[in-house]
């Protein structure tokens, strides 16, 4: 199942920057964590493939008690 995504782009006088945002769905299914660490390999002009840094380890979710 694919989520479409828009490019945004941010002009500015000397630079610009390009960003695409992760849908939440696709962020909670990688387990992603706040400033983990990617890189975003080209494999092609109609590939992109992200690779994490680090594996990461996913620590289980502790159920509250009554």
């Amino acid at each position: 199942m694919g989520f479409p995504t828009k490019v945004q782009l941010i002009q500015r006088k000397d630079s610009q920057q390009w960003y695409i945002n992760f849908p939440s769905a696709v962020a909670q299914a990688l387990e992603f964590i706040c400033g983990e660490v990617v890189e975003w390999i080209v494999e092609d002009k109609n590939r992109l493939l992200l690779r994490r840094r680090k594996v990461s380890v996913t620590v289980p979710h502790q159920m509250e008690s009554d």
